[in-house]
């Protein structure tokens, strides 16, 4: 059986079983983290952090965990919201004026978290990610491509964007400042959306699927509804040092499975851990507003999606391309994250399900 470091408590065993089995079944590595109450009772990692094997995976390795990133960035937006400072229900145009261009009028704040802008695609070069200014701008100038709120789109690589404009009009910080200063620093949590040049030593490069290679591209499931024009970002736009220095708020965060949990414990623990509080209950309860429910135009499959959050059941988090993922449990007070940098084909891969419900295990008996 693989190797597991880190800690446990005894009754949430399955779970460090379930990521050896995963290593076991040729993943390269992994973290797993649980946080109940604010707290870890799961920290583990094993496996190696390099597709040659050479590197083990450690306490301070982080890689990119894609669209689990998304759930930062909603974070951000709802703690400006519970302070008064943004109107979930405003149009767009109140806070980013240029945005109102092209039938973009009547586009709210809400409809850029729940995916339903009517912006779903990518439509410019993979280098024009790197470019806040070009890339807010392509999106501003673009049409919505059905009516603003009536269905959804997995907005994919723009939701980082545009609720990130957004916010950088009110605070005159970029999304990655706004999240170091008001999110990750006063809680001491180790993820970073524009990674710098001095944190590269730790990051484990994404490994593709085993029959694929670096050239390995991310595209929706379901019936391909997306236009031929949308950009399709492949595994080594993602392991390039451009894409680790780009804030792409929906796409390049870094950090490991112990920053995913204990952020995102904020909001399982009614906005505050450890002391420190980031909004209000609330604030927190915002995150599960049902914005949309039905099938996602993009993905092909039924979703709900609250403000900036998939809903799952009383739960709600979302995963990223190539497996990570945060489920959050506000009546557990739980929050369980899998971070690793070995993808599976979308088709076959229950991993993040699998250290979840090992998880769940672990918290009857702490309940009990």
């Amino acid at each position: 059986m693989a190797y597991i470091q880190g800690s446990y408590d005894d009754l949430f065993t399955a779970v460090p079983s379930a990521l050896a089995g995963l290593l076991d079944d040729g993943d390269a590595g992994a973290s797993v983290a649980v946080f109940v109450d604010g707290e870890p009772v799961v920290d583990v990692w094993g496996g190696f952090a390099d597709a040659d094997r050479t590197i083990p995976w450690q306490r301070d390795t982080i890689t990119n965990v894609w669209s689990v990133t998304k759930t930062m960035t909603a974070l951000c937006a709802l703690t400006l919201a519970d302070r008064g400072e943004l109107d979930l229900a405003a149009p767009v145009g109140r806070y980013w004026p240029e945005f109102t261009r092209a039938g973009k009028e009547k586009v709210l704040v809400r409809h850029l978290l729940a995916h339903t802008a009517g912006l779903p695609d990518w439509d410019g070069a993979v280098e024009e990610l790197h470019d806040w200014p070009s890339a807010t701008a392509r999106l501003a100038a673009q049409a919505p491509q059905w009516e603003p709120g009536s269905t959804a789109g997995y907005h994919s690589l723009t939701q980082g964007f545009l609720v990130g404009e957004v916010v950088r009009r009110i605070t005159g910080r970029s999304l990655g400042a706004f999240f170091a200063e008001e999110v990750a620093a006063p809680l001491g949590a180790d993820f970073h959306i524009g990674l710098p040049a001095e944190h590269d030593h730790r990051v484990a490069l994404t490994v593709p699927p085993s029959s694929r290679d670096e050239d390995y591209a991310a595209s929706a499931p379901g019936s391909g509804t997306s236009p031929a024009a949308a950009t399709a970002i492949r595994v080594r736009d993602g392991n390039s040092a451009a894409w680790r220095r780009a804030e792409i708020p929906a796409a390049s965060g870094f950090g490991n499975a112990h920053s995913v949990a204990l952020v995102q414990s904020v909001m399982a623990c009614g906005g505050a851990v450890r002391g420190v509080r980031l909004l209000s209950q609330a604030g927190c309860d915002l995150a599960r507003e049902e914005q949309f429910h039905g099938e996602d135009r993009l993905l092909g499959m039924p979703v709900r999606y609250g403000l900036g959050y998939g809903l799952f059941g009383n739960t709600f988090g979302w995963g990223g391309w190539g497996g990570s993922l945060v489920v959050i449990d506000p009546d557990g007070r739980m929050a369980v994250a899998y971070v690793t940098n070995q993808m599976r084909e979308p088709a076959d891969d229950n991993r993040g399900l699998e250290i979840v419900m090992a998880a769940y295990d672990g918290l009857k008996g702490l309940r009990a």
